[in-house]
């Protein structure tokens, strides 16, 4: 190319007699413009420096990596940013997630620390009540009898006798959680006949109602471990009776044990079957669970009262047997204790 270029301005000079070129000490090769023929042809003219290609392949890759290097700490810079950027809100939300976790596990500690220093105050207070005793009731009828097993010792008995009666309502509350039967809530035995009155569940059977040893089944259901109030009533006059659970009567008959008068002077039993007067029971009929509010009187309640007392509006205290702790002895591990009873169901329920 440089030739051409030489012979090019030799054509159009007219004293160009050749085009001269060389290369000095310094390795530094160079090109000639066309010099007149009388001229010295050792090229005095300004020479123009040309580069090895080995020289020109170095200048171009240092240019390339000045090009470059100028540009690229400027992405990496943007990269490694935007990199900072994404673990900076990772970081952010995975402790986000942390303090929320902590934050629920803190509130469920205080629930659950609440609640359990609920319960040992519940149970500090029972205890301080059981060991006060009977001093400690509230009034006469807060308190219930305890039978938690079902042997031929556990009993409550009531002091009273009962008299001559021609009718009768017995209520009471209790609760049982026994199978199969609730056993034997309460019996009345007297000189001659042990089952003078009876409440009994025994074995599969359903409840039974014993006067004068005549029986009528009632159909109740007790047997769930929850409070429930019964309430019994009956006339001699062709021995009509109701069967009351909760308030409502579900169960209602005639002709048990008709014209025929209760006895007096006999012994009432809470929690077994008598077999004999006052004696010989047996486990297997016994009452497992707790009995409160047993009451009679010697005539037939109306429902409007049986209602009241089962949802805890009122409170009658029976005319014939009174609910209260002087009226009733505990014998073979039987216990009495403090009860709320209308509190102490809705806690139960």
């Amino acid at each position: 190319m440089l030739h051409l270029l030489a012979g090019l301005i030799c054509i159009y000079a007219p004293t160009c007699v050749k085009v001269a070129y060389g290369q000095n000490e310094k390795g530094e090769r160079f090109l000639c413009t066309a010099v007149p023929i009388d001229k010295d042809t050792s090229c005095p003219v300004q020479s123009l420096p040309v580069q090895s290609a080995s020289v020109q392949e170095r200048n171009q890759q240092q240019m390339r990596a000045n090009i470059s290097g100028a540009s690229f700490p400027n992405e990496l810079r943007n990269l490694l940013q935007r990199r900072l950027e994404d673990l900076e809100n990772q970081l952010l939300k995975k402790v986000s997630e942390l303090e929320e976790e902590k934050s629920q596990l803190y509130n469920e500690t205080v629930a659950h620390r609440q609640r359990t220093d609920s319960t040992l105050n519940s149970l500090m207070n029972r205890i301080s009540e059981l060991e006060k005793g009977g001093a400690g009731f509230k009034s006469p009828e807060n308190f219930k009898i305890s039978l938690p097993l079902r042997t031929n010792y556990l009993f409550g008995q009531v002091k009273k006798s009962l008299p001559e009666m021609y009718a009768f309502t017995i209520c009471m509350w209790l609760k049982s959680g026994s199978s199969p039967g609730i056993g034997t809530p309460f019996s009345y035995g007297v000189p001659g006949q042990a089952n003078e009155i009876v409440l009994i569940e025994w074995g599969h059977n359903p409840i039974e109602l014993l006067i004068n040893d005549k029986v009528a089944q009632l159909p109740l259901s007790l047997s769930d471990g929850r409070w429930h109030h019964i309430c019994i009533t009956w006339t001699t006059r062709d021995g009509l009776w109701e069967a009351y659970q909760d308030g409502q009567r579900l169960g209602s008959g005639e002709n048990l044990a008709p014209w025929h008068p209760i006895k007096q002077g006999g012994v009432l039993i809470l929690g077994q079957e008598q077999d004999v007067v006052g004696g010989r029971f047996d486990a297997t009929q016994a009452f497992v669970g707790e009995l409160s509010h047993f009451n009679i009187w010697d005539r037939v309640l109306r429902s409007t009262d049986i209602i009241a007392m089962s949802n805890c509006s009122s409170y009658m205290p029976g005319n014939v047997v009174a609910w209260t702790d002087s009226n009733i002895e505990v014998f073979g591990g039987a216990s009495k204790s403090p009860l709320e009873l209308c509190e102490d169901r809705l806690f139960d329920n």
